[in-house]
């Protein structure tokens, strides 16, 4: 009797090792599955070059206080979220362009993003993975991320960007307009999977 419960428990064993062992090739074939091409990861990083730049990043803080040129500085006129109302609301000086006598930049639409939508601090995956989140990113769908990052003027602005109030043009993204647009739609295009952290 002793020796059938320990070919029982061998066999049980046995059994518990095989479906281990088949759970991890599973789960290594899954990784194989939604790993990203290298094309498409190409096209992530390039995308996200110009995402991380303080052109975007400027107005994506991590508190309530918008930020300022090349050094991202907190915006003069102690402006912040909650002050951006009535007679100091963003539309009162960024308007519908750029103004070269001032220095102040504008487009259309000019505002801050929402606190949920944070991006200061951030690595480019974190970015990523905040900007396709529906609940933090105003429930937007790939393709309305594709046509807001390639379509939207104030995102383009960003190649427009003007000159400050000394004069001095403002630094421009570190990919050309074309090149940051197809590179969305090509991420976009291959599944807009978002490449593990290296």
């Amino acid at each position: 009797m002793k020796s059938f419960y320990t070919w029982q428990s061998i066999t049980l064993l046995l059994i518990i090792i095989a479906l281990v062992s088949f759970k991890n090739i599973s789960s290594e074939s899954a990784k194989e599955s939604v790993s990203v091409n290298p094309d498409a990861e190409a096209a992530f990083h390039t995308m996200m070059d110009v995402l991380t730049h303080k052109r975007c990043v400027n107005c994506h803080p991590n508190d309530n206080v918008p930020k300022q040129g090349e050094d991202s500085h907190a915006h003069r006129f102690d402006i912040t979220r909650s002050n951006a109302v009535g007679a100091t609301n963003c539309n009162t000086c960024h308007q519908l362009s750029n103004n070269n006598y001032s220095g102040v930049p504008g487009a259309p639409e000019w505002a801050l993003a929402p606190q949920s939508m944070a991006w200061e601090g951030l690595n480019r995956y974190e970015i990523a993975r905040v900007m396709m989140d529906k609940s933090k990113n105003g429930n937007r769908t790939v393709n309305d991320l594709m046509h807001h990052l390639t379509e939207h003027e104030l995102v383009l602005w960003a190649w427009d960007p003007g000159i400050d109030a000394e004069g001095n043009a403002r630094e421009l993204p570190p990919i050309s307009k074309e090149d940051y647009i197809k590179a969305v739609k090509k991420w976009v295009d291959a599944g807009a999977i978002i490449p593990e952290e290296k």
